[in-house]
């Protein structure tokens, strides 16, 4: 039987273990949400979930709390998601257990993690000595805000999305800090940027400023909101080449940063944004 939303920790009141507790990981598959968008088969874009954990505490083997911050990426073709609080109560069943050291944690998170996801996933353990070399950022392009636009559609609309393929394909990258979804099961706000970085028949920026704002009272996962807006531009517009990415806010000391793309631009950095 396949784990669904409802059945996750999402809303509902938690005892926090603080011994180590992969059990508390729930993953959800993938394909159910694909197929509303009508994805089978092999997948139109490959990419990354790009979790950032800030609140990763454990014991030395002296009992000393020791701190780092974790970077998890785990595969878009892996076939499932982890919710996200059940990740934060896994990552706080390390927070009274004695580890070796941070490669020993490295390794556990590591095969815990994979199991979930059900594909290998890659995490780096940034230790107290290194924070001050992190650094900040925000997502590059031309910024669709600055429009005036009036809006009063606030569920997903694909029709806004138009292009003009009368002329020649432009290359464009696109930024917007008005992406606005809520979480699949407790209908909190989820905050959050998008970068959408193409090439193909120029997009009407209006259009799609309206489109991405209409994500504002809709229900649905980081992973899938990034991965409607890719399907429905690709299909709408027709660009040639895609690359859509997202920085949400962080909830329970997590941040989720989707990217999906067709066209292989890189991975894509990891700067932590002013909202986040």
């Amino acid at each position: 039987m396949h784990n669904t939303p409802d059945q996750s920790p999402l809303g509902k009141s938690s005892a926090y273990q603080t011994q180590y507790a992969p059990e508390l990981l729930f993953p959800i598959p993938r394909q159910q949400k694909r197929e509303e968008l009508a994805i089978t088969g092999t997948l139109p874009f490959f990419g990354l979930d790009i979790w950032n954990a800030y609140e990763l505490s454990w014991l030395n083997m002296r009992g000393k709390p020791q701190v780092a911050i974790a970077t998890i990426s785990a595969p878009a073709d892996s076939p499932n998601i982890v919710e996200s609080k059940s990740f934060k109560l896994y990552l706080n069943s390390f927070n009274q257990t004695r580890v070796a050291g941070p490669d020993a944690l490295l390794s556990l998170l590591r095969e815990d993690l994979s199991n979930a996801f059900g594909a290998p996933v890659h995490i780096t353990l940034v230790e107290p000595e290194n924070f001050g070399k992190l650094k900040m950022g925000e997502l590059e392009g031309l910024s669709l805000d600055r429009l005036d636009i009036e809006v009063d559609d606030y569920s997903p609309a694909p029709h806004l999305l138009t292009a003009n393929f009368d002329e020649a394909p432009v290359e464009e990258t696109l930024v917007s800090n008005l992406l606005k979804s809520n979480c699949l099961v407790t209908g909190q706000p989820d905050w959050g940027s998008v970068q959408i970085e193409y090439v193909g028949p120029q997009i009407d920026q209006e259009g799609l400023l309206r489109y991405l704002i209409g994500f504002r009272e809709h229900n649905e996962f980081h992973e899938q909101c990034v991965e409607r807006i890719f399907i429905d531009i690709l299909r709408q517009c027709k660009p040639s080449k895609l690359a859509v990415y997202a920085r949400y806010t962080r909830r329970g000391g997590l941040d989720i940063n989707p990217w999906r793309a067709n066209f292989s631009t890189g991975r894509p950095h990891n700067l932590r944004g002013a909202r986040q």
